[in-house]
């Protein structure tokens, strides 16, 4: 079929160029005939590169014809080939020749496989030629969320959409042309939008606000202030009321021109009409020289609203005193009542650089004005005015930490606060009244005006600092439903990753990252151009160390997408694949190895196994994930050396961590051996399927080696003891001096009844008795002069005592190993048995032998570190032991040993 294909079409080429075919004689019916070849010829690849091939050779010699340019320009736009040249020059020869149907019909075509700026051009020239305008400003519109750098149309857009009198249209068109002229720096126009919109949409400050700073980076600060006078203008018109408002606005002013007496002016005419009522407004101006041009008005600026916060009925902080309200204003004196201390006097001086002002809605003074419960429900049921509530207090600039210490544990308790700040989390994650600072990403603000999600996401793209952060909120950028990749936000995120493609000295994470991520964003959205012409290969080359760098991919899709291209791009790629498993230990590097060469896998992994030191976490990912595949059974590595591999592996990571040796990675290695071994019961389980003497030798070696890691929990040792001795009673072990003996230096065995009641106890303490013991001590530091106050001494001495009994029950829970009641050994006298004595004297004594937490020795219950308990362990029924108390020996002999009941 691929044959008559190509015959077909090779004679169509001879028959244009031997006939040389008019433009005259093509209609849309020949291009529709070159379609069906082209169906036929995409069910095949070999058959479409083949075809593609032959157009272009036969291009080199005939550079216009309509056959070749189309079916080459056809599949290379299908397969996302940048090049698009072909289907240019052809749209361009009819262009030429008015041939306008046809110009459609190719602008269509290449339409169908993605949006492009020379098709949308094209074609909205074609509606124009056809008075078509309504499908003109459809076009234009495509056209506009494509090319990023089109102003012209944006703004014939707006005014089209303004003149039918759709205003939400025009704002957002003249938004978008406002944006660009900027960026062209053309003052003229950007002027003349800026005044439009300031008639159409005059609240949006934010937006203006946003904008001013971009002009006086891209354009000058001094036009800058023009556009900021005409906003200020504007706001005095459009909202009489709105003093904070202008009082910013010609702050900003001031802050690019200090000098700027008129703004000067002007703000002191705000402070006058925002302060009316206040009674020391005209002397609090005076004394901070507000109005004098000698003085620095930035100073003067935060001098005034320093003072200015001090008139009657105000409340204040004292860092002794607490809150307290301001009851009385005279001259250069001033009076307030705090709780505890009533009709405090203090100059005013003294209390501008002494008490911290706030506002009535501070936290601080709601937590001291209303009743706990009602604070209580109104935060617990209100999570956004809570937020706002903080956030506010603190110069709207608060993170979740500061947050958490103003609530808890004053108004909620510590449990209340866990379920409390993840809605909070999402609240603040959501919710467009809040924001994030731009320099911290964790400092929430609260927004005066809610913002959209995209321009949110922005925000926390510039207050980000980590690259993979960034990625991921490009990536929620992107994923929002009906996404506009058109907007100032997206283009400078995306410009964000282009930069590092653009000038790189070596190529390390970020440039591989940005590489991926601008490829996979250019495949899925062609219109946002080539992006910079780099190969992989080229990339690839210039890496120093690639285990290193993928190691530094902080995010999984770029790492499996690293390897497709690896897999793709180079030729040697099984080798890198080798080199990069043991630090990247992907399942997918072992499927595509595992598919095409499978031997090279199972000789690496034997070569891995016996170089496990070096390979530890390579081991113990290739047991976990691939023992029981049949790639990996063709290694025959035994069983039993697979387990002594992980035991030495276990002993080796004690031993780094002891030593702090690559700390983190020796305690993956061992918690990762530790839990196949012991939590999930291999150890156990090949015990219990051993059969015949060669699998108790086995045994033999196994448990010699686990005996002789000093650093595994003693518990452990002690359970697979008994494990063995459950399958083999007569088991010997040699060479062990006792692991209840061990047990007893290394670790704490406990039941779960007390390990549970002894984590309440340490719960109680640090909930309860803690923060109140805290509140004692602040209460008794208001009392004034520590050295006659008894409160604070007994307070104090309190603390010492809880913090002593914090410090004991947190070492012995961090001790504590469980005892697990089915691992009870009754062959022997240890932990959990219960054990029948026959003294010199013939009587019989029974005791119980559990630990020093459970201790009764008045109900005969001891412990095993007690010494009688030490002197009890590992007897067996019939043994005789002498015990001295006193100087006193006495003789016993075990009688009977048995489990207790727990």
């Amino acid at each position: 079929m691929s044959e008559a294909l190509l015959k077909n079409v090779q004679e169509r080429l001879n028959e244009e160029k031997w006939t040389r075919a008019t433009l005259s004689n093509y209609s849309t019916v020949q291009f529709e005939k070159l379609d069906g070849i082209l169906k036929e010829a995409m069910e095949d690849r070999s058959t479409a590169d083949a075809l593609k091939d032959l157009c272009d050779e036969h291009l080199i010699h005939t550079k216009n014809s309509i056959i070749a340019l189309y079916l080459s320009g056809m599949i290379a736009l299908s397969r996302r080939i940048i090049d698009d040249s072909a289907l240019t020059s052809l749209t361009a020869i009819f262009v030429d020749n008015h041939k306008w149907n046809i110009v459609q019909y190719l602008c269509d075509r290449i339409l169908e496989c993605g949006e492009s700026k020379f098709a949308l051009r094209t074609l909205a020239e074609c509606y124009k030629n056809d008075h078509q305008d309504d499908l003109v400003y459809g076009v234009w519109e495509r056209l506009i969320r494509v090319d990023l750098d089109e102003t012209d149309i944006a703004k014939a857009l707006a005014e089209h959409f303004e003149r039918a009198g759709n205003l939400e249209s025009a704002v957002e068109y003249y938004k978008k042309a406002l944006h660009r002229y900027i960026n062209k720096k053309t003052f003229t126009n950007v002027r003349e939008i800026w005044e439009k919109l300031l008639d159409f949409c005059p609240k949006d400050i934010d937006f203006f606000l946003h904008l001013e700073k971009k002009i006086a980076k891209n354009i000058s600060e001094e036009k800058s202030v023009l556009l900021l006078r005409d906003l200020l203008n504007k706001v005095r018109d459009e909202k009489k009321g709105d003093i904070d408002t202008a009082i910013n606005l010609l702050k900003i002013m001031l802050q690019y021109d200090e000098k700027d007496g008129q703004a000067r002016k002007e703000i002191v005419e705000c402070f006058r009409t925002k302060y009316k009522d206040h009674s020391q407004l005209e002397e609090y101006i005076r004394v901070c020289n507000l109005g004098q041009n000698w003085r620095n008005i930035h100073e003067a600026i935060a001098d005034f609203e320093k003072h200015i916060a001090f008139d009657k009925g105000n409340f204040v902080h004292h860092k002794t005193w607490g809150v307290g309200r301001i009851a009385e204003v005279e001259g250069d004196e001033i009076k307030i009542d705090f709780a505890k201390q009533r009709g405090h006097e203090m100059s005013l001086k003294m209390a501008v650089n002494a008490l911290q002002t706030l506002s009535k809605n501070h936290i601080w003074v709601l937590k001291a004005t209303w009743k706990k419960e009602k604070l209580r429900e109104k935060i617990k049921n209100d999570y956004p005015w809570a937020l706002r509530t903080v956030i506010k207090s603190f110069g709207n600039s608060c993170d979740l930490k500061r947050i958490k210490t103003e609530l808890v544990p004053g108004v909620l308790s510590l449990n209340e606060w866990t379920s409390w700040s993840s809605k909070a989390r999402e609240i603040l994650k959501t919710d467009k009244s809040f924001g994030v600072s731009p320099e911290n990403i964790d400092i929430f603000i609260v927004r005066e005006r809610p913002i959209s999600i995209e321009e949110k996401l922005f925000n926390e793209f510039k207050a980000q600092r980590s690259f993979f952060d960034r990625v991921g909120t490009l990536r929620a950028y992107i994923a929002q439903k009906d996404a506009e990749l058109d907007t100032e936000y997206f283009t400078e995120m995306f410009g964000y990753f282009l930069g590092y493609l653009k000038s790189y000295s070596q190529v390390n994470e970020y440039v591989i990252a940005s590489y991926l991520f601008v490829k996979d964003l250019i495949g899925r959205y062609p219109h946002l151009g080539p992006g910079p012409d780099l190969s992989f290969l080229e990339l690839f080359e210039a890496i120093e160390d690639v285990p290193a760098l993928f190691a530094n991919l902080k995010d999984s899709l770029f790492k499996e997408e690293l390897l497709k291209h690896i897999q793709l791009f180079i030729p040697d790629w099984a080798e890198v694949y080798i080199k990069l498993f043991p630090s990247a230990l992907s399942p997918s590097i072992i499927q595509s190895l595992k598919e095409k060469h499978e031997q090279k896998l199972v000789s690496k992994s034997i070569h891995w196994f016996e170089n496990y030191r070096d390979y530890r976490e390579a081991v113990v990912w290739l047991f976990k994930n691939s023992r029981e595949e049949s790639w990996f059974k063709k290694a025959n590595l035994p069983f039993e050396k697979q387990l002594i591999t992980l035991i030495h592996l276990l002993d080796i990571s004690y031993r780094e961590i002891e030593n702090h040796r690559d700390t983190s990675e020796n305690r993956k290695v061992n918690r990762q051996a530790y839990t196949l071994l012991f939590k999930e019961g291999l150890l156990n389980a090949y015990i219990d399927e051993a059969a015949g003497a060669e699998d108790k030798d086995a045994i033999i070696r196994l448990y010699t080696f686990i005996n002789d890691v000093k650093d595994l929990d003693p518990t452990d040792k002690f359970s697979l003891r008994n494990r063995i001795l459950e399958k083999y009673p007569d088991f010997k072990f040699f060479g062990d001096d006792g692991i209840d003996k061990i047990a007893a230096v290394k670790g704490l065995i406990v039941t779960k009844a007390k390990y549970e009641e002894k984590q309440k106890q340490l719960a109680h303490i640090k909930n309860e008795e803690v923060p109140a013991n805290s509140r004692e001590i602040g209460f008794a530091l208001s009392l004034g002069d520590l050295r006659e106050n008894a409160e604070y001494k007994a307070a104090k001495e309190k603390q010492e005592i809880l913090n002593a009994t914090v410090a004991k029950l947190e070492d012995e829970i961090n001790r504590a190993q469980l005892f697990d009641p089915r691992t009870v050994n009754t062959h022997r006298v240890s932990f959990g048995t219960k054990v029948a004595l026959q003294n010199a004297a013939g009587q019989r004594e029974e005791y119980t032998i559990l630990g020093p937490w459970e201790s009764d020795p008045e109900n005969r219950i001891i412990s095993y570190l007690s010494p009688f308990g030490g002197a009890i362990l590992n007897k067996i029924p019939g043994e005789r032991f002498d015990f001295s108390i006193n100087d006193k020996k006495i003789s016993y002999t075990v009688e009977e040993i048995t489990a207790v009941d727990f």
